[in-house]
């Protein structure tokens, strides 16, 4: 049903009214609109501006749309406009003109902002929940992985050997950001928009901070005109879920490297990969592949919406519709890719021989000879000098750096002695990287230590959220 039309002498045209639907991908806000319209109701009672006989009926067909809606018994119909259209057809099917009375102190437009906003508190939940998921997954393969040097690269050049669990935390602390950064977005998005009506506020005598806190906002936003335009909350949250995106994205081209025939690192599960349809012998790290490419979506979600909002006029336009898909999309998007991935990083199995084989090569460890020049007092610009010569030779005589001989060593530098040789070696590099943050297993554990400490605290606050959430969705 419209929810205007007075000052109309007719319906609008076909094409206008198939241009203005958006119920297609609004519904999915109804059990959020139910929920606001229960607290605005609680408001417009207590103001004594709809009768407590009423308000109870109302109430009654507001709980029980919830359930028709949770049991998909009743869904939209094609004369429904949006969200909010659907749902009051629903209410004064049930009550009559008594329906149309929750309408009072309220828009569209403030209307759409606070369910828009609930249902993006409780999704961005889910996500977090998800993230750690995966955290947990490479925490507990790097624990597996501790002891197992492999190469360290820069410009995908061997650089210097590392802890094979120290290449796969660096994600989890990316992924720890993404958390961290979810819950600054839920503090700054926890406020309601709810009591601004189309851009001014309300002549009744409503209470925006009395339903904030029915709804467990943490306040009403103190401006009418900001809470029905801002979308600052849904742009940022498309950031959030887009730098996911790009992690799982860098994430998933290291795995295409390791499961290639060329590095032979990784063995990804049969359950997490995929076959050709001609080609009997491949199994493709499609998972990885498939997170690597929705990156671009995410990405695009966000740039669409920031488009959308750049030169808008204040306070309500109808621009602002556009602003749902993306966000929907973002979500569901992660929502498939994560799972699936946590579950391919939980099964992957890496070849410690071939890594440890690997380590050393490329002249991976020429920083220790500079490193023991810069011990012995000589400036470090002098001892990466005789470290680069050192590695000229064993190129131009097809070499490693531990084959020079004692000559060969004094020539490039009189203090590079013979025993500079017990430098050269993966495991007394790896050990050496002791300072916080480096390589070196000891620290490698500790950072395990860490990481779980913090997991831990947001898989807390996740789950202290989500059930108030969920407490108060059931109010």
């Amino acid at each position: 049903m419209a929810l205007w039309g007075g000052r109309f002498t007719s319906s609008p045209a076909e094409a206008v009214f198939a241009l203005s639907r958006s119920i297609e991908f609004d519904w999915r806000l109804a059990p959020y609109d139910l929920r606001a319209s229960l607290a605005h109701l609680m408001v417009l009672e207590k103001a004594k501006l709809i009768s407590s006989t009423d308000a109870q009926l109302i109430r009654k067909s507001l709980r029980e749309l919830q359930d028709e809606i949770a049991q998909g018994t009743f869904l939209p119909a094609p004369e429904d406009e949006d969200v909010h259209s659907a749902l009051e057809r629903g209410l004064t099917a049930k009550l009559g003109a008594t329906g149309g009375a929750l309408r009072a102190g309220r828009s569209r437009n403030d209307q759409v902002a606070t369910d828009l906003r609930l249902f993006s508190l409780d999704h961005m939940l889910h996500i977090a929940n998800l993230v750690t998921d995966l955290q947990r997954a490479i925490v507990a393969k790097a624990g597996e992985y501790v002891d197992a040097p492999a190469p360290g690269f820069t410009h995908l050049q061997h650089a210097q050997p590392v802890s094979f669990g120290h290449e796969l935390l660096k994600h989890a602390h990316a992924l720890d950001r993404d958390v961290a950064r979810i819950k600054d977005w839920h503090a700054r998005s926890s406020f309601s928009p709810l009591g601004a009506g189309a851009l001014a506020g309300s002549s009744l005598h409503l209470d925006p901070e009395g339903v904030a806190s029915d709804l467990g906002f943490t306040a009403a936003i103190a401006n009418s005109i900001d809470a029905v335009s801002d979308r600052d909350f849904v742009a940022e949250a498309l950031f959030v879920l887009a730098m996911i995106g790009s992690h799982l994205s860098r994430m998933g081209e290291e795995w295409c490297l390791w499961a290639s025939t060329e590095f032979g690192w990784a063995k990804i599960d049969d359950a997490f990969a995929t076959g050709s349809s001609i080609m009997p012998q491949k199994k493709n790290p499609d998972i990885a592949e498939l997170a690597r490419g929705k990156a671009g979506r995410l990405i695009g979600n966000l740039t669409a919406v920031l488009s959308m909002l750049k030169g808008l006029p204040f306070a309500y336009n109808r621009d602002l519709q556009e602003d749902k898909e993306p966000l929907f999309d973002s979500i569901d998007t992660l929502n498939l890719v994560l799972p699936a991935f946590t579950g391919m990083v939980t099964t992957t199995v890496f070849d410690r021989e071939k890594m440890s084989a690997s380590a050393p090569t490329g002249f991976s460890l020429a920083t220790e000879i500079a490193d023991y020049l810069v011990r012995a007092g000589v400036p470090f610009a002098q001892a990466h000098e005789a470290a680069g010569k050192c590695v000229h030779t064993c190129e131009s005589e097809k070499k490693e750096l531990h084959q020079l001989t004692d000559s060969q060593f004094t020539q490039i530098h009189p203090l590079l002695q013979a025993d500079v040789r017990d430098v050269l070696t993966v495991d007394g590099a790896l050990r050496s990287r002791t300072t916080f943050g480096g390589t070196a297993p000891a620290n490698v554990r500790s950072q395990i230590g860490a990481l779980e400490g913090l997991i831990s605290s947001n898989a807390s606050w996740i789950a202290g959220e989500s059930q108030r959430f969920s407490g108060m969705m059931g109010a």
